[in-house]
């Protein structure tokens, strides 16, 4: 959960979201102040008056608390039970500092009562919910009764206004936590995916050097053995756990070279997969013709740490991959909008090995920015 949490505060179009979210929350806040408000302006006692804007600012602030916290899903529990128990006690409070205001002209304390049960859906359940409902009309009622005022007017502003909040502040709430899971639920992906290619690459090591490994200990054993009875026999087994261990180094290499000479049509559409997997669109051209091994092999490590970038360093929405060979060149552009997220530098680790590698192959790797987009190409000599 934490991580997740972490996650929704790094991502840019999460923040967005969310503060979209928060804007159309904070409308019912502005309903708790301005229409209370009015019954205020019609209280002729001074100190009604006062207690009541007192009363009302201190609701806004715990309701604003509570909205806060229902879209923050980094923020402490402690925190958010503590705006949650604040506007409860702060809804009891308002009963005697409110609800004198404007008696049996306006329903003043009515409308706090709308905006509890328009928030209820947020704080708990649908069954505490209804109960917060049930309390809520019931102190309406009393509120009316105690200060003359209209129990049919009490009741409609607290029920039915609050029902129509509820429902709208649900309905955000719930969309708000529909894209948290669902980016949650890609980012789990990408992480799946990765785990599955590393341990695919155990399995097959493990394959090509289970058994090497195992005839190269039991040889050693047993010329450790014959060395003080039979030396010539230790000294033949000697060199057969070097020849073993000779022919082992070798299928490693041969192992290696295989993933990193990996087809780069297969690696483009490998990495295009994963990042539409990942919620990025993604637009690839391949190159026109079949570029030579070697090539291939270097766009293909640089196609790889760029696909990594997009995924772990930024919250890219769109990401293009261009291949194009001109003359003795062949040039690799790839492009995103994630570079407002902090993205990699040039000077990033990755990055500075490729630089490396392309370097001592005569091609050459450049990272600009301009704005939000990102954008890493990379040039490699191609054989005549």
């Amino acid at each position: 959960m934490a991580q997740q949490a972490a996650g929704t505060r790094a991502d840019g179009r999460l923040r967005r979201a969310r503060m979209a979210t928060l804007l159309s929350l904070a409308t019912g806040i502005w309903a708790s102040l301005l229409l209370p408000l009015v019954g205020i302006t019609r209280e002729s006692d001074p100190t009604r008056a006062t207690l009541g804007a007192v009363g009302v600012a201190v609701f806004a602030a715990s309701q604003a608390a509570v909205l806060y916290a229902a879209v923050t899903p980094w923020l402490a529990d402690r925190w958010r039970r503590l705006s949650q128990v604040s506007l409860a006690v702060v809804a009891v409070l308002s009963i005697p500092l409110v609800g004198p205001v404007a008696a049996g002209g306006w329903p003043t304390w009515a409308w706090l009562g709308a905006s509890l049960i328009g928030m209820a859906p947020l704080v708990v359940r649908l069954p505490g919910a209804l109960v917060v409902a049930t309390v809520t009309l019931v102190a309406a009622v009393g509120v009316a009764a105690w200060t003359g005022g209209s129990v049919w007017r009490f009741l409609v502003v607290a029920g039915g206004v609050g029902t129509g909040v509820a429902a709208v502040n649900w309905l955000q709430v719930w969309f708000w936590d529909l894209l948290v899971e669902a980016r949650a639920g890609q980012a789990a992906q990408a992480r799946l995916a990765a785990a599955e290619e590393r341990l695919r690459f155990a399995r097959d090591v493990h394959d090509v050097l289970g058994h090497s490994l195992t005839v190269i200990a039991l040889k050693a054993e047993l010329a450790a053995r014959l060395a003080p009875v039979d030396a010539e026999r230790a000294g033949r087994e000697a060199a057969e756990v070097q020849r073993l261990a000779a022919a082992a180094l070798g299928e490693v290499r041969e192992t290696v070279h295989g993933y990193r000479a990996v087809d780069l049509g297969d690696q483009l559409a490998a990495v295009a997969g994963v990042l539409r997997s990942c919620g990025v669109r993604c637009t690839v051209l391949p190159p026109p013709a079949e570029l030579p091994a070697a090539a291939a092999s270097d766009l293909a490590a640089v196609l790889r740490e760029a696909g990594t970038n997009v995924l772990r360093h930024s919250r890219a929405g769109w990401c293009r991959i261009e291949i194009v060979r001109e003359g003795d060149l062949a040039r690799m552009t790839v492009t995103n909008d994630g570079a407002g997220d902090h993205g990699p530098d040039g000077h990033s680790n990755g990055l500075r090995g490729l630089t490396d590698r392309l370097g001592a192959a005569g091609g050459r790797l450049r990272v600009r920015r301009a704005e939000d987009v990102f954008t890493l190409e990379a040039t490699v000599p191609v054989a005549p």
